[in-house]
């Protein structure tokens, strides 16, 4: 993973300094609450429903052991002894004292970490696949590109005050898990007729009140130019972009409003301006950053009697069989595997995990994933590379700590925002309605028969739960001082990205497990051979599911 050099130590550490200072002017009154609010927000922190919010960035997903074990004790220190994961691949502690958080920034930054630009109107943390460097579709590492742009978006003079946030998503593999659609930038790792590397760039995409899909504005571009083509694009939108409404101030209404066409059209006319400018890459640049990311150290390839073991241990314990199938995925390197481990066993809120769990995560980093784990879209932790010959100890030791829930790509696999139990924003509470849904789903037997299935909870419109994009979406609303939710279906995440539709009226919460549960009997009744439930809904729509659910409702 990328290690700071001098200058990346010398801008985190002014930063904090920066910080504590505009917190002590506030504290003393010398700063008003509206002189305060963009500077907080830029450093990560937000006033929630009862304490101040801290998110804490993870560039891309990668965290060092190093860096586990201090976040565990900030989370001791200066929370309430645990830490939530998100589906932009932070990380955010929910009770900080705002008098302390200068002094949480300064131990952050003793690794390597920071709160910058996790919050407000500026370009956040740059996301990509948790499988980035390790998949076996993968055409190349995206993560010294996204390393690239956030080196280059970091306290930008001129993106510092954009209409609205800005969130840049990058994939290098053919199957989409970085979410790229779903982004006001997503990048694409490529190859055109030549057999030359470059991006395909997406613009406009984005949850929220007003769901988009992205679009293509440029099939293929030339890797040096990344940066300046992402200053056209940032140029365009920070001129034109509504700034008098902030639920119209995202680049996807700009785009919808001028047409992907008009939208491409004037970015080149702007990227014609600096497209050979001060911004555009050497081949130096490029590879003093992908030398970061060096190849480990990998043993021996992995022999014929390794994998025998391997199916015979699985043969012999059940419930290793079930992990390996759902929570380990295949290496480029001949030998390893990537493990998933689940931070969603039932009664759990999706995402968290306590101090000792953290430091539970280092270690097995440090004995099996040389020191290093990868947050995912999914709210879980991945460990990247793990010998064959160790996927039985491992799965013995994340099943002592919690993490061996051999769910990942099922319904109790959900992801979910904190909802009204945190946040100020939210209409209504979505880790009871996760935790419900835990419960009546806890067959694993049934939840295989169900096969891949995503399922996403939003407190609010805002959708940090992603529920426009789960097979099964579920969004907190008010209804007259009370909390309902209204139910969606048929959205899609991956390479085929989807918005889901509603169902139709919302639902109490006590009714919200009974609907899901009835929801799936359609799908399996209806369902044909090998067809998962996305298909399904593809294939029959929404008419048999409304008719059915509103009748039994009526």
């Amino acid at each position: 993973m990328y290690i700071y050099n001098q200058q990346d130590k010398t801008l985190v550490t002014e930063r904090v300094a920066q910080f504590r200072e505009q917190t002590r002017r506030y504290l003393a009154g010398e700063l008003s609450e509206e002189e305060f609010r963009p500077l907080r927000l830029q450093n990560g922190l937000y006033i929630q429903r009862l304490a101040p919010m801290l998110r804490i960035s993870v560039p891309y997903g990668m965290l060092s052991s190093r860096q586990l074990r201090k976040l565990a004790h900030i989370t001791r220190v200066y929370d309430k002894g645990y830490a939530h994961f998100t589906t932009r691949q932070n990380i955010q502690l929910n009770w900080p004292q705002l008098e302390q958080v200068p002094d949480l920034l300064a131990e952050l930054a003793e690794v390597d970490m920071h709160c910058i630009q996790t919050s407000g109107n500026c370009v956040r943390n740059i996301t990509s696949d948790e499988l980035a460097g390790i998949s076996t579709d993968e055409l190349e590492d995206p993560r010294p590109w996204c390393e690239i742009i956030r080196q280059w978006s970091t306290l930008h003079p001129e993106f510092a005050f954009l209409p609205r946030k800005f969130k840049i998503a990058v994939t290098g593999s053919a199957t989409d898990r970085a979410a790229i659609q779903v982004h006001d930038i997503g990048l694409q790792l490529v190859k055109n007729s030549a057999g030359d590397i470059g991006f395909q760039v997406l613009v406009g995409g984005g949850l929220g009140r007003t769901p988009m899909i992205g679009v293509v504005i440029r099939e293929f571009l030339e890797p040096q130019h990344i940066l300046t083509y992402l200053q056209a694009i940032l140029r365009i939108y920070n001129r034109y972009g509504r700034r008098d409404n902030k639920y119209k101030a995202r680049i996807k209404i700009l785009v919808k409003a001028w047409s992907p066409e008009v939208f491409a059209q004037r970015v080149e006319e702007e990227w014609a301006l600096v497209c050979n400018g001060p911004n555009t890459l050497t081949h130096a640049d490029i590879e003093r950053v992908k030398q970061s990311f060096t190849v480990p150290a990998y043993a021996t390839q992995c022999t014929d009697a390794d994998t025998q073991l391997l199916h015979t241990t699985a043969e012999q314990h059940p419930a290793f069989a079930r992990w390996l199938q759902r929570n380990v995925r295949a290496h480029r390197q001949a030998g390893y595997h990537s493990a998933t481990l689940s931070l969603k066993p039932t009664g759990v809120p999706p995402g968290d995990a306590t101090d000792v769990q953290l430091e539970a995560i280092a270690a097995l980093a440090d004995d099996y994933s040389f020191s290093e784990v990868r947050v995912t879209h999914h709210q879980n932790v991945v460990l990247g590379e793990v010998r064959t010959s160790d996927l039985f100890a491992l799965w013995r030791r994340a099943k002592s700590h919690g993490f061996a829930t051999p769910n990942i790509g099922t319904l109790t696999d959900m992801i979910c925002c904190p909802g009204g139990d945190f946040c100020s924003l939210a209409n209504a509470k979505s880790i009871p309605i996760a935790e419900a849904l835990q419960r009546r789903f806890d067959d694993l037997d049934y939840l295989y028969d169900l096969g891949d299935l995503s399922l996403n909870i939003s407190g609010c419109m805002n959708a940090c739960g992603h529920h426009h994009v789960g097979n099964i979406g579920i969004l907190g609303v008010d209804k007259k001082g009370a909390e309902f939710y209204q139910i969606q279906l048929g959205g899609n995440a991956g390479n085929d990205a989807a918005l889901g539709a509603v169902l139709g009226p919302s639902f109490g919460a006590d009714l919200v497990p009974d609907i899901v549960a009835q929801i799936l009997e359609i799908y399996v009744a209806r369902r044909l051979e090998d067809e998962s439930f996305i298909e399904t809904f593809q294939r029959i729509g929404m008419p048999p599911f409304k008719e059915l659910i509103y009748a039994k409702a009526a």
